[in-house]
């Protein structure tokens, strides 16, 4: 009796957790969709991955980014099916979905704000895009486009290093954008992809991280009181051994 109860209780918090993450992931969509229809495409700019592949082909042929964002990410999904996790493709289809979706029903808001400062527009956009793709992601799952690409080539070259693949996809991503649009929506996309990215990497790692240093002194006690004293830390001592036997303490402290 007490096991169904746990494993009741257990299917309780799980399915809580399942539509927090849906509502979040469906949020964060929400916001980016926002971010690049009232701010980006209204300063003629476009994104990274293939969000702003997408805002390409819009300016390009008039087809709306939206569609071109569901295409894409077809092939990714399916690969994504066969090659990873299967509840982060089930989440990110509903992430690939809900951007197509909402960047279809969110194109009128580019007109709404009358503000022509590219640099409000980059900063604003970066801001909204990084943090719905951060919500998403911090959440189990993504937006599609290059965060599945990041995870097959993480799960089969873990040593690979995904930072320079972005960065060389972005890059490409933003000349084509300069022979379309000119030098400075690329420069001032570049920003805002650089904007986006912190925010991102904020939301999804916190606001705040924390240091720990392990400190090896003669002096211990005066470093512990200092530490207390001024930097209202506490302080943990751990037994330590030198390579040649002698014992030494470890300031430990967060």
């Amino acid at each position: 009796m007490k096991k169904m109860e746990v494993n009741m209780e257990i299917n309780t918090i799980s399915t809580k957790q399942n539509i927090k993450n849906v509502i979040f992931i469906i949020g964060g969509c929400l916001i980016s969709a926002v971010g690049v229809n009232m701010f980006l495409i209204n300063a003629k700019l476009f994104g990274s991955g293939l969000s702003g592949i997408a805002i390409l082909v819009q300016y390009a042929l008039n087809f709306p980014a939206g569609y071109t964002v569901l295409v894409g990410n077809i092939p990714l999904l399916l690969l994504s099916y066969n090659k990873l996790n299967k509840r982060f493709t089930i989440y990110s289809t509903l992430g690939t979905l809900s951007l197509s979706l909402f960047l279809v029903l969110t194109q009128s808001l580019t007109s709404v704000i009358s503000v022509h400062d590219p640099l409000l527009l980059c900063v604003y956009g970066g801001i909204l895009t990084g943090a719905g793709h951060g919500i998403a992601y911090a959440n189990h799952g993504s937006e599609g486009g290059m965060d599945i690409v990041v995870m097959l080539v993480k799960k089969n070259y873990d040593s690979f290093n995904v930072g320079q693949l972005g960065f060389f996809v972005n890059c490409v991503i933003v000349f084509v954008g300069l022979l379309l649009n000119g030098i400075t929506p690329a420069l001032y996309t570049f920003m805002s992809i650089y904007i986006g990215g912190v925010i991102t990497d904020k939301i999804i790692h916190g606001l705040s991280r924390n240091k720990v240093l392990l400190i090896i002194t003669d002096k211990e006690q005066e470093v512990c009181n200092y530490i207390a004293e001024y930097k209202y830390h506490g302080v943990t001592i751990l037994d330590g051994k030198a390579l040649k036997g002698n014992k030494r303490n470890i300031i430990y402290c967060i």
